[in-house]
């Protein structure tokens, strides 16, 4: 067997290899790379056949990519690009289905890549990646359709400065012209036309393979404040950029001012049993209010498992929360907020009341959980714990203010939204 550390640095510089190489070296950590061949997909959009001969199709193109028209990719990015390209329709293996369509039976992937993303999230902390480019390949892997979706949609520059922000706009360029390339489809010319449309926009709008730099705009005019101030007047910029509520960063110094001096830090925990969400916020965050649901339970129901009480206990938890954010109080919302609609909840009462409004994002292989959930003295069922993982769907940079991803060791790996 290959060494997988040595087989990863070697995408780094001039790897270049196949598909049947990729499953064997990576297929014990990510298991579902052992089912692409058993993966069917529809004819007319997939004549090559299931995605284990697409994806191999895929990997081939973009070698052909990397070394003409975007040799330039190296380094990290290069490693990140191979590993998108290898894992990019992953979540096909549990989303596909038959469906009719006009009288005709089709096969489907109904948000195969958000999927795909979230399943990554806990298989790619087994290996030897930097953290950044970890978080490069998830964002690939769960973005790979929206460069043409913009495009499709007529899409206003604010939903271009989101995707830059949750990932590297060139690399998805790449990534979807050796997707197209890499398949044996009727209207393959018309979807790379519509990719180099997202690329001249994303040109156009400064975001070519790069977040929207409002820096350089803010700085003269926020050096002087505080740091917490900078933090709130730029994440602000960034949200209301990103939700086309303004169309210069600057705004944000006067959509801020009436807040900016008295408001509340709520921070929303992320992460399944186990992740170490406690052991974070008591040792980084302890004099903030704590907002638990496990508590809640205890109290309504005399057991912090139970389940009974559901609509009440989380009613009362917003009434809590409401209570704090009007009262300006920094505060914690502890629970596993796996779900994207659950989040968005908690993260929208923040912004009514002007608060700073942070995600804590905790990562961790799932063997790992499992250990840790264990050694907890209140650990919830396998069974339990396994349906968390299954339910995860992968937080986006702007369902909040600032990203904060956290480590299985509790170390902050990387930031966003933040100026200080």
């Amino acid at each position: 067997m290959t060494n997988q550390a040595e087989w990863l640095d070697e995408l780094r510089v001039n790897g270049t290899p196949g598909i049947d190489e990729c499953v064997e070296v990576l297929g014990k950590d990510i298991e579902w790379l052992q089912v692409l061949d058993k993966t069917e997909q529809d004819p007319e959009w997939h004549a090559e056949g299931n995605v284990y001969i697409h994806t191999g199709m895929v990997l081939t193109e973009l070698y052909k990519l990397l070394s003409n028209e975007a040799q330039h990719i190296v380094d990290g990015k290069r490693q990140a690009l191979i590993l998108a390209a290898l894992l990019h329709d992953i979540g096909k293996t549990v989303c596909t289905s038959r469906f009719e369509l006009d009288g005709k039976e089709r096969i489907g992937s109904p948000r195969h890549a958000e999927h795909g993303r979230s399943y990554l999230a806990f298989q790619l902390t087994k290996l030897e990646l930097d953290y950044s480019i970890m978080l490069c390949v998830l964002n690939l892997v769960g973005e790979h359709h929206t460069p043409k979706r913009l495009v499709v949609r007529n899409a206003p520059k604010s939903d271009f400065y989101k995707l830059a922000r949750q990932a590297d706009t060139e690399l998805l360029y790449w990534l979807e012209v050796a997707d197209i390339r890499g398949r044996i489809c009727a209207d393959a010319t018309i979807q790379l036309q519509y990719l180099d449309e997202f690329r001249l926009f994303a040109e156009e709008y400064t975001v070519w393979g790069t977040p929207l730099d409002v820096r350089p705009e803010l700085t003269p005019s926020i050096t002087e404040l505080p740091a917490d101030t900078q933090d709130y007047i730029y994440a602000h910029a960034l949200h209301q950029l990103e939700s086309g509520k303004i169309n210069l960063a600057v705004e944000a110094i006067g959509t801020t001012y009436e807040h900016r001096q008295n408001y509340a830090n709520l921070v929303i925990l992320c992460g399944p049993s186990g992740s170490g969400k406690t052991s974070w916020h008591t040792k980084h965050l302890p004099d903030y209010k704590l907002i638990s649901l496990d508590d809640l339970r205890l109290q309504f129901n005399g057991d912090r498992e139970s389940q009974k009480n559901r609509g009440q206990i989380i009613q009362h938890a917003k009434n809590l929360l409401r209570e704090a954010l009007r009262s300006k109080c920094d505060v914690i919302y502890d629970a596993t907020n796996l779900r994207s609609d659950f989040r968005s909840i908690i993260s929208q009462l923040g912004r009514d009341y002007h608060a700073l409004v942070t995600l804590v994002i905790f990562l961790s292989p799932e063997k790992q959980l499992y250990s840790n959930n264990q050694k907890r003295d209140r650990c919830v069922a396998n069974s339990v714990l396994q349906k968390q993982l299954s339910g995860y769907q992968f937080p986006l940079a702007s369902e909040a203010h600032q990203c904060l991803f956290v480590d299985s060791d509790g170390r902050t790996r990387f930031r966003s939204g933040c100026f200080t």
